[in-house]
């Protein structure tokens, strides 16, 4: 299959709830390559490539997030992947 690339902004309560964590653990257990991080306006960025059924698999898991997490809306558009990502990481 194709690898694609998934970019995906998560609104709701979703910093400081652990949940970039959770998505690092996520990401990485379907194999997925990439990077989540927090931006300034409260969501949460996330950008992963990998093939489409493991990139639905983390939107979907996305949806509910981290235990504590409230999440009110994802915004995701799918890219051509750029292979730029080794692992999937957390950045700053």
């Amino acid at each position: 299959m194709a690898i694609k690339r998934e970019h995906l902004l998560i609104s709701g309560k979703v910093q400081g709830v652990s949940f970039r964590a959770y998505s690092e653990q996520k990401a990485r257990a379907l194999g997925l390559t990439g990077i989540v991080r927090n931006l300034t306006d409260g969501r949460v960025e996330i950008i992963a490539e990998g093939e489409e059924s493991q990139l639905e698999a983390l939107k979907q898991w996305a949806r509910d997030g981290s235990p504590q997490a409230v999440v009110d809306d994802i915004e995701a558009e799918i890219e051509p992947a750029t292979g730029e990502f080794d692992s999937f990481r957390t950045a700053s």
